[in-house]
């Protein structure tokens, strides 16, 4: 194309004041043409760019790889989007969102780029709104740019020395604040949020809102030991409330990070692996960072499918549950003095998994009630509904989360339970693990000295494990203190458990409390433990947990 004809009035009042940059290039490839734009974003002149290489631009960061994809795909495709970084006249690097495709003119061929700089955020909110790649509420680049973002930065591994990280930011507790106080304030809360996070970092760095309240960022780094440092300047930032209108919110951080090209060697592998450990950092606590480990992803997953799987079997599969009874006795006689009901879970993938397992996913994913209604199903399922042929006066014991104890259906469900438990003529009893009874709320404390009032034993499970005080402990509406299998098992060895469950057999005693000791497998912790006093114990040395079937058969048949 000649100059002549690139000048043409209707083709410069078409495109000389288009509001993004335009390049025409013949196949050479030579720069035939620049508008206005072109000019604002580059610094340069017409004059001194047309008639060379593109390559001019160039920033020299982007491998030959990268070019080889790009002309690959606009040979394909007829087109290639994207971006790419590029070099102005002063000799910054910039990133540029370019569109490139090929025109027909005069029958010779051309390549048409157009661009922008999206680096730039206040080049205009017309440029903000009529992009698909920012976010509108925290003006910062979307999932989709800061893909781009990534990938492009990824493309520079052979010409940039230099390594740089991945983080995966998400906001703890966030949606408490949409709850209780509305999205407008929300959205006004995740503003300053954006802008907290953007103060730790550098003005080079790459911040993004994926979504809702999940960030991502791209830190360029000097050495790999730096990105430690950054995780943690972007956990504390959130110590401190977030303030709007003046008034405090208060927020945490989870942040998980990946290195390039360690944790990955694309974007999509960064960002993935940067997501899981962000996941770890979650089922850490909260308010913490953590680096990818391939061993650590490898439990989460193993969790995270887990999790999966227990909600669907609780909606679905009734059947992979069921309830096995273990034996308590009297130590001083050997009668037995009840059972305790524990909840069994046979997954078709996972097989049988443990209580330890899944019962702690049942309440961090909010299933423990629809978990307690199998435990009470199955039980009900399996208890006679007339005491003849049972021995009267035994106890049954089921295990109740804390959590449960405040929820309203709670009471429904284990009415209809405890009725059937005493029309055989039998006693209920619920157990609550101390750390957890330590945290109760006045309200479920009531509730708790309700059960007691209604005839229900309540059972303080895993004693010794927490950090209850002798005052409180004395203030607790419980009846039954049981002793933690770890202290039982080293009962006669040099240490001094001997003398913790003396203590606590000493403290259970001036409270008028009984005590069961958990996990006895000898004849000698069981000698020990009738020398002390202690009142009931179950554990393999007596009884391993069975069916309800093999219970009657092996327990009760011979009362008939």
């Amino acid at each position: 194309m000649s100059v002549q004809v690139i000048q043409q009035q209707n083709f410069k009042a078409l495109v000389d004041n288009h509001p993004r940059a335009i390049m025409l290039a013949t196949t050479e490839p030579r720069i035939a043409y620049v508008n206005h734009m072109f000019r604002t974003v580059t610094g340069y002149q017409s004059g001194e760019v047309i008639g060379q290489a593109p390559s001019v631009l160039s920033s020299g960061l982007h491998s030959r790889e990268f070019y080889r994809v790009m002309w690959q795909g606009l040979n394909d495709n007829g087109r290639w989007e994207g971006v790419i970084w590029n070099r102005r006249k002063s000799g910054e690097t910039y990133p540029q969102w370019l569109t490139i495709y090929p025109v027909e003119f005069n029958a010779q061929r051309f390549f048409v780029g157009v661009f922008m700089d999206v680096g730039d955020i206040a080049a205009g909110n017309e440029r903000l709104a009529s992009l698909a790649y920012y976010d509108p509420l925290t003006e910062l680049p979307n999932r989709s740019l800061f893909q781009e973002f990534l990938k492009a930065r990824v493309s520079q591994r052979e010409a940039s020395q230099s390594t740089f990280g991945v983080l995966f930011i998400d906001l703890d507790f966030f949606k408490s604040i949409n709850d209780l106080h509305g999205h407008q304030r929300g959205d006004s809360v995740l503003q300053q949020a954006a802008l907290c996070i953007r103060s730790v970092l550098r003005a080079s760095d790459v911040v993004a809102r994926l979504s809702g309240d999940e960030f991502a960022a791209i830190v360029e780094l000097n050495s790999a030991e730096e990105l430690e440092g950054i995780c943690q300047r972007t956990t504390q930032v959130f110590r401190a409330p977030v303030v709007v209108d003046k008034r405090e919110y208060f927020l945490s951080a989870s942040v998980g990070a990946a290195l390039f090209p360690r944790h990955g060697q694309t974007g999509s592998e960064l960002l993935q692996n940067a997501d899981r450990a962000m996941h770890m950092a979650k089922m850490a606590g909260r308010a913490c960072h953590r680096m990818y480990s391939a061993a650590d992803t490898e439990e989460g997953h193993y969790k995270q499918r887990l999790s999966e799987a227990l909600v669907a079997s609780l909606k679905t599969a009734p059947h992979e549950f069921s309830v096995v009874y273990q034996p308590q006795y009297q130590l001083a006689t050997g009668e037995m003095a009840g059972l305790e009901a524990l909840l069994r879970w046979h997954h078709p993938e996972f097989g049988a998994v443990s209580p330890a397992d899944f019962v702690p996913v049942a309440e961090q994913r909010g299933h423990i009630h629809e978990l307690t209604e199998h435990l009470v199903r199955c039980i009900l399922a399996d208890l006679p509904k007339a005491a003849e042929g049972l021995p009267s006066g035994l106890r049954l014991a089921i295990n109740i989360s804390a959590r449960q104890i405040s929820d309203s259906r709670l009471q429904q469900l284990l009415d209809v339970l405890f009725a059937r438990i005493r029309q055989i003529c039998w006693l209920p009893e619920i157990e609550i693990t101390e750390t957890h009874l330590m945290h109760l709320s006045a309200e479920c404390l009531a509730r708790l000295r309700d059960f007691g009032d209604q005839g229900v034993s309540v059972a303080v499970d895993d004693f010794g494990t927490g950090y209850s005080s002798l005052a409180y402990l004395h203030t607790l509406p419980v009846h039954v203190l049981k002793i933690d299998r770890q202290f039982i098992k080293r009962l006669g060895g040099v240490g001094t458990d001997s003398r913790i469950v003396s203590a606590i057999l000493g403290i259970a005693d001036a409270l008028e409390l009984e005590v069961v000791a958990e996990g006895i497998e000898n004849g000698a912790q069981y000698r020990m433990l009738n020398d002390l006093k202690c009142h009931r114990g179950q554990g393999f040395l007596m009884a391993r947990p069975a069916t309800w079937d093999a219970i009657k058969l092996l327990f009760f048949d011979t009362c008939q």
